[in-house]
C-alpha cells in the first residue's frame, strides 16, 4: 500500500531538509512504500529549490507548487489533488512530527481504520517546549469542540493526521483556505461516518524558523467551521454522509443466514 505525505511548506527552507531526511530514512526503514509531496506556499526563501534538490537526491519526493492564493489549507489541497497512495498523511514541515508515529499511522490503516487521529494528551502522548499560551488556547479549543460534537478525540486541532483514498474523496468539497483545514477535515470525517483510530502521538517545537500559526487571525475562522460542521451534522439529515454499501441478493441471504 503506497503511503503519500503531503507536507505543505512556506518559509521553510532552513528545516525542511532535516523533515524530509528523517521521514524518509524512517519508511525505508520500515519498508514502507511512499511519496512525500512537499507543496511550496509561495515562499519568498529558498524553499522550492531545496525541496527540488531533495527531489533529484530521492525518488519519493515530489516538489508542488501551490499557486496564489496562498495559505495552509490552500497548499495541503493543492497536495490532496496531485497525491497517488491508498492513504494520505498530513504533516508539518517543521519536523515536529514524530516519522515513527506515521509509521504507526500505516500500520493503523493497513489494519483497517479508515482515518487515523493522533492525540499529544492521551497516555503515551507527550509535548516537549509548547509555549504555554498556546497550550491554553488549544486545550480550551478542543474542550469545546470534543463536547459539542461528543467526541472522544481530544486533539481535532492537531494537523498531522492520516486518510484513507476513498475519506478524502468523501470530504470534498474541502472549503478552508487557511490553518482551520486541520479542524474540517477530521471533523467532517467523523460527522459524515467514516471510523477512525486514535494513537497517541508526539510533538516538540520547531528549532529553526517562525510558526505560521497567526492565533488573533484563526480564532473566527476555526468557529465558522465547527460551526457549519455541527449544522451538517444536526440539519443535513444525512445528505453527505457515506453511501451504505447495498449487500448483495447472496450477501444477504448469507446475513439471514448467520442471524437465524
Amino acid at each position: 500500500m503506497l503511503l503519500s505525505v503531503v507536507i505543505p511548506a512556506h518559509n521553510e527552507a532552513e528545516c525542511i531538509v532535516s523533515t524530509v531526511t528523517t521521514l524518509v530514512t524512517e519508511l525505508r526503514g520500515e519498508n514502507i512504500p511512499h511519496e512525500i509531496l512537499v507543496v511550496d506556499d509561495g515562499s519568498t526563501d529558498e524553499t522550492a529549490e531545496v525541496v527540488a534538490t531533495l527531489a533529484r537526491t530521492y525518488r519519493e519526493v515530489l516538489l508542488v507548487r501551490n499557486a496564489a492564493p496562498h495559505g495552509f489549507g490552500n497548499a495541503v489541497r493543492a497536495g490532496l489533488r496531485q497525491f497517488s497512495g491508498e492513504a494520505v498523511a498530513i504533516m508539518m514541515a517543521d519536523n515536529s512530527d514524530s516519522p515513527r508515529d506515521l509509521v504507526t499511522y500505516y500500520r493503523c490503516i493497513e489494519g483497517g481504520a479508515e482515518c487515523v487521529f493522533g492525540s499529544r494528551f492521551i497516555e503515551g502522548g507527550s509535548t516537549i517546549d509548547y509555549p504555554v499560551h498556546k497550550l491554553i488556547i488549544n486545550r480550551l479549543a478542543n474542550w469545546f469542540i470534543a463536547g459539542l460534537f461528543r467526541l472522544r478525540l481530544n486533539d481535532t486541532t492537531n494537523a498531522f493526521k492520516c486518510y484513507r483514498r476513498h475519506v478524502i474523496q468523501g470530504l470534498q468539497p474541502l472549503i478552508s483556505p487557511h490553518f482551520n483545514l486541520t479542524v474540517e477535515m477530521p471533523l467532517k470525517a467523523i460527522v459524515r461516518g467514516y471510523s477512525y483510530s486514535i494513537v497517541p502521538i508526539s510533538w516538540q517545537n520547531r528549532t529553526t524558523g517562525m510558526s505560521k500559526l497567526k492565533l488573533k487571525e484563526m480564532g473566527s475562522r476555526y468557529l465558522f467551521i465547527v460551526l457549519y460542521l455541527w449544522l451538517e451534522k444536526h440539519l443535513s439529515r444525512g445528505d453527505y454522509r457515506r453511501p451504505v454499501p447495498v449487500a448483495s441478493p447472496s450477501e444477504a441471504t448469507a446475513k439471514l443466514v448467520r442471524n437465524a
